[in-house]
Order: C-alpha cells, then structure tokens, then sequence
C-alpha cells in the first residue's frame, strides 16, 4: 500500500500557469514582453509584466523629482502594451496584468517572481556594455536557479 504525500505548490505540474516578464521601455524588454505573450497565450498561462521602479537614495537625484519620472516611465509602458493588446484583440487573446515594485531591477524582479508564483521569467539581454563583464540582471537570474529563464536579445 502506498502513502499518498501531499508535496504542496510545484512549480509548472500542469504547464505553468505565470510567464512573467520584467518590461522597462527598452526595445530588448518589450521583445521579451511579446516572446512572453506569445508563451502566454500558447500555454493558456497568465502574463506577468513587471516594470521595477529603481529607488535612489536620499540626495541622489539632487532635486530631481525621480518618483514622478519613473512612474511616467511605468504610465508610459503600461500605454504600450494596451494599445499592443488592443490591436491584437480578438487575433490573440492573452490574459495579462502589470505590476510595479520598487528596488534594484534584479531584487525587483525576484520579490515580483515570488509573489506572483512565477513558472518561468522572460527578460530582455541587457543592451549595457558594462554588464558583459560585472553580469547582467538576466544572467543573474540565471544563476539564481529558482526559475526557468528566458533571455530575449
């Protein structure tokens, strides 16, 4: 006779059910926004977009209104991808939600892949010649091994 132990959430057991996808305006996240949706929409799975707000500390932005800008920034991205949606109504439909967090872009997304229960994240490669040689938020979410992965150049 064998004991049926329950193992509690597993990641991905019917297919994954969040495709998350880190979005800040560049031309290499809304490409991983759009390979996400894709994924999405094939896997009937739920479409994370996470825009992380950077927080600077005090003094930093010396009399810039910093809060202001990066929630145009958000404002900005969340426009896009409505009026995307709305031109592939009915084409493809894709269940999907917007979400900010506020931190450093790697802790960001990580808190916003735990909260959400995220299957698997999808980013954009880093278009920063400095994050070839300290490591970019892609590939440190590679190393963290907490999740699948996807890195769209």
């Amino acid at each position: 006779m064998t004991e049926h132990v329950s193992a509690g959430f597993e990641r991905g057991t019917d297919g994954p059910k969040v495709i998350l996808a880190g979005v800040d305006g560049s031309e290499s996240s809304l490409r991983a926004a759009a390979y996400a949706a894709g994924l999405a929409r094939r896997q009937n799975a739920l479409l994370a977009l996470v825009y992380v707000q950077p927080v600077m500390p005090a003094g930093a932005a010396m009399g810039v209104p910093v809060a202001g800008t990066t929630a145009e920034i958000a404002e900005g991205i969340v426009a896009e991808i409505r009026e995307s949606a709305e031109r592939l109504k009915g084409i493809f439909e894709v269940r999907w939600q917007f979400h900010t967090f506020r931190g450093d872009p790697y802790a960001g997304l990580v808190s916003a892949a735990e909260e959400l229960t995220a299957d698997a994240v999808v980013v954009g490669a880093s278009e920063q010649a400095g994050h070839r040689i300290i490591g970019s938020v892609a590939v440190r979410l590679v190393k963290a091994g907490r999740w699948p992965v996807t890195v769209v150049p």
